[in-house]
């Protein structure tokens, strides 16, 4: 299952970004943009909150957009940058748009509960944060994509069909091993539930970056982080409010925070990620599972 996730988790991407670039060419969009208001719907992800949290799992559900966005920012992109270097000179405004989105999430989950009326607040906040993170990075443009311009659309929307049926044959391997194992809900969510329902975003930050649209590769993780940290959380927050525990919100949520501010601060300092950066990632997230699996034994 693993074997064959991972090569449906690559062509799907190559399939995916193809398409992506030919629907913003023909819209006269940037793929920047697309990428980021696209990208971002992880529905899978959204579904195993909302599962969560109705049978009575919150911190579960509260691991799946708290861990996500730690798994996206530290090892998704630790990893695609590890495998090869992304440049990318992205605008000030769209970079502090991402470090500012996860912070009403911070705020209004300290109290250690998001009611319907934050779950309403943190929708809101995701429509100001995506439309300022979209609007700053308009003006990126890339080389015109060669090749086929034919339904393109259509090969978009199948790229992300295979990328989210390859996520989820990964995730089923990765989740029956863990199973077994008797770990808690709480580092369940945060760690192995939001790494295996994002698997295929190490590939989709990958395949742009090595074609040389490092723009695309981190429009990728940068939108997806304001979904995860304002949208996921505020619908799963309306469906029905979550009561955080001690350690989602004294580890979980403020590294979520902290994780998005590190990858921005890299992007910045060297207009992109390098491979050190990568390595520098993957180490700071392995010291949050680690911190993590600490936590819960404690």
């Amino acid at each position: 299952m693993l074997a064959g996730g991972i090569v449906l988790v690559v062509g799907g991407a190559e399939l995916f970004f193809d398409g992506l670039l030919a629907v913003a060419a023909r819209l006269r969009l940037s793929a920047f943009v697309l990428t980021v208001v696209v990208s971002g719907f992880e529905l899978e992800n959204l579904a195993a909150g909302i599962a969560a949290d109705l049978k009575g799992l919150p911190n579960a559900a509260a691991g799946t957009f708290l861990g996500g966005t730690t798994f996206l920012a530290l090892a998704v992109s630790g990893l695609a940058a590890a495998a090869r270097p992304i440049r990318a000179a992205l605008p000030a405004a769209t970079l502090a748009w991402t470090a500012a989105a996860p912070f009403p999430l911070l705020a209004l989950g300290l109290d250690g509960r998001l009611s319907r009326l934050d779950g309403a607040a943190l929708v809101v906040w995701f429509g100001v944060a995506i439309t300022g993170i979209a609007r700053s990075g308009r003006g990126l443009v890339g080389p015109e994509p060669g090749g086929r311009r034919r339904f393109a659309v259509g090969r978009m929307l199948l790229g992300l069909g295979v990328l989210s049926g390859a996520g989820e044959l990964l995730g089923e391997g990765l989740r029956r091993t863990v199973s077994h194992l008797g770990v808690s809900e709480t580092l369940l969510g945060n760690t192995a539930v939001a790494a295996t329902v994002e698997a295929e975003e190490v590939a989709r930050v990958v395949a742009p970056a090595r074609r040389g649209r490092g723009d695309v590769a981190l429009g990728n993780v940068l939108g997806t982080i304001a979904h995860f940290a304002a949208f996921n959380a505020g619908v799963i927050a309306l469906v029905r409010p979550l009561s955080l525990g001690h350690v989602s919100r004294g580890l979980h949520l403020p590294v979520a925070a902290a994780s998005a501010v590190v990858l921005v601060w890299l992007i910045a300092r060297r207009g992109g990620l390098a491979r050190g950066d990568g390595v520098a990632l993957l180490a700071l997230y392995a010291l949050y599972v680690a911190g993590s699996i600490v936590a819960a034994v404690t």
